[in-house]
């Protein structure tokens, strides 16, 4: 390329062009005024969209009343809890009944931080700036999580009601503990890369990460509180019945109480930046040791949408990853990919492909709700129904809408039962997964 094109300062000449373009847009001075009077997105957006958007589905489920994340990235496990409370509900007959988020998030902040460790020991003979490396210092304490993350957790630890580990200040609002853990791992990571550099034994690594991990330890105790090893489960059905059973760990609670085995669900990704039909596994994400990998079956939107559908008729909510930040509305619980028309505002071209918004950074697996209705015309989905984790004074108590077209540009993962895929989509799982990166789309 030649050098004038990479490096053009702008001229008196240059500036004046750029105005008269400008000027020469019609009503120019109109829309300029709208738009700092109203700001872009009010400026731009379409009151058709409450046409598109009214709560009528065809298949909607009875769920009760949404939980509230807060000030928190623990999107991905309420949503992986409120699939299984919902469960819970419909078997006991008791609506509103909901599982601890604090339990599993305690949980996670311990078993993360020893996977911590393994990859930073693993990695200790690159450079700090090495990408992989970087990719683990930068976010070492985060919230944000996958569903194979949270069905670790589960798997491994049971879960509790939360009349059993209640939450907490540092659980509602979870920025004060995240800065400390945080810091507190990058600490550790200077301490157990100059070990291994100073050629340490393996005795000696492994006494400085035990000592780590007992001081996370005691950071979680302190801020979330340590969790139950037993409780007594108390509640009263929808038909005002009470029941009890006492002494219960999390582990026989679930076994005893849920009818699901977590193994049997598989995550399906739409990620067209990548191969259809290929088994993809992301390593750098797995949270607990021995626990779940995090891996996605990538097919094309209609077989997600095929299984969700099938999963929800069959009376099954769906945990779902997406990017909730796109043309979304917080108070009316709108999601709708023409909700904001800000090409036609500015008269400039800004659309992309799905796959050209995973590749450049303008997409992300931002936040997980839950699907708890579909509308369907002609065996075909018009728009959705959507359990959200944000508390009751959004959208319809909590409850957003989504039109089938924001599920095609800004949903990438569904959770189904495998029972509801094809007999080459099931062979498909026992391939070997091709590894992606850390810094994959996906993560």
């Amino acid at each position: 390329m030649d050098e004038t094109q990479t490096n053009s300062a702008l001229t008196p000449a240059d500036l004046a062009a750029l105005h008269a373009d400008l000027v020469k847009q019609p009503a120019h001075e109109v829309i300029s005024r709208a738009v700092r009077k109203s700001g872009v997105l009010a400026a731009s957006e379409d009151p058709d969209a409450n046409v598109r958007l009214n709560r009528t589905f065809s298949v909607e489920l009875d769920t009760g009343k949404v939980s509230n994340q807060k000030h928190s990235g623990r999107c991905w496990l309420f949503s992986t809890l409120n699939t299984l409370r919902h469960q819970f509900a419909a078997k006991y007959n008791v609506k509103d009944f909901e599982l601890s988020q604090s339990y599993l998030f305690f949980w996670d902040k311990i078993e993360r931080a020893n996977i911590f460790y393994d990859n930073i020991l693993r990695t200790a003979d690159r450079p700090a700036d090495d990408r992989e490396v970087s990719f683990y210092l930068a976010r070492p304490g985060e919230d944000g999580g996958q569903w194979a993350m949270g069905a670790s957790l589960v798997q491994k630890y049971g879960v509790v009601p939360t009349s059993a580990m209640p939450e907490s200040f540092n659980t509602n609002d979870t920025t004060g503990f995240a800065a400390a853990l945080d810091l507190k791992l990058r600490k550790d990571a200077v301490t157990l890369r100059q070990l291994v550099a100073n050629h340490a034994t393996d005795a000696e690594i492994a006494t400085a990460r035990k000592t780590a991990l007992s001081e996370v330890y005691r950071m979680a105790a302190y801020s979330i509180g340590e969790p139950p090893t037993t409780f007594d489960l108390e509640y009263k059905d929808d038909k005002h019945q009470y029941h009890r059973d006492a002494n219960l760990t999390p582990q026989d609670f679930f076994t005893k109480y849920f009818d699901v085995d977590l193994d049997d669900y598989v995550v399906l990704s739409n990620s067209p930046d990548k191969a259809y039909d290929k088994l993809y596994a992301l390593p750098s994400q797995d949270n607990v040791v021995g626990g779940k990998h995090i891996t996605f079956l990538n097919l094309p939107m209609a077989d997600l949408k095929q299984a969700t559908i099938a999963q929800l008729q069959s009376g099954e909510t769906v945990w779902f990853g997406n990017d909730v930040l796109q043309q979304m509305s917080r108070e009316r619980g709108f999601l709708d990919s023409h909700l904001y028309q800000t090409a036609d505002l500015f008269g400039v071209d800004l659309s992309l492909t799905k796959a050209q918004r995973l590749e450049y950074h303008e997409a992300e697996v931002s936040h997980a709700m839950t699907f708890t209705g579909v509308d369907l015309v002609d065996d075909q989905s018009t728009r959705w129904k959507v359990e959200n984790s944000w508390g009751e004074k959004n959208g319809d108590k909590g409850y957003f809408v989504m039109t089938d077209d924001w599920m095609d540009d800004f949903v990438y993962e569904v959770v189904v039962h495998k029972r509801f895929l094809t007999p080459e989509q099931r062979a498909i799982l026992t391939t070997t997964p091709e590894t992606l990166p850390a810094w994959d789309s996906l993560n």
